[in-house]
């Protein structure tokens, strides 16, 4: 089975959402980092406080076939096309992984057994 890593960098409160959004869309388990969005632009800054975007970066490793799936279905949630949006998604191919539970590599089997 080939795996893809599924990376969405999201506004802190998108979190939460984002996660239930991946799993009804076939993803499994997320690894979550936080972060703050640093731009080209000047940072804001009210009352003497720097202003900065918290985001985090949710970590998904999916088979390939499905990733395109999770893809999709958080970019319609968070409507990422739109430029006045912060926050992307991309995806990168992994060659090498270790370390994966195997309930849910079963399970992944089981979800595109359905999907073919």
């Amino acid at each position: 089975m080939k795996f893809t890593a599924l990376i969405a960098v999201l506004q802190d409160k998108d979190e939460e959402t984002a996660i239930e959004v991946a799993k009804s869309a076939g993803a499994g388990s997320v690894t979550i980092l936080h972060g703050k969005n640093i731009g080209l632009e000047e940072k804001k800054i009210f009352f003497g406080l720097t202003l900065e975007e918290n985001v985090s970066a949710l970590l998904f490793v999916l088979p390939r076939k499905l990733s395109m799936q999770v893809m999709s279905a958080l970019r319609k949630e968070f409507d990422i096309d739109n430029p006045d949006n912060i926050g992307f998604i991309f995806t990168m191919p992994l060659s090498h992984v270790a370390g994966l539970n195997t309930e849910e590599l079963h399970h992944f089997e089981d979800d595109i057994k359905t999907l073919i």
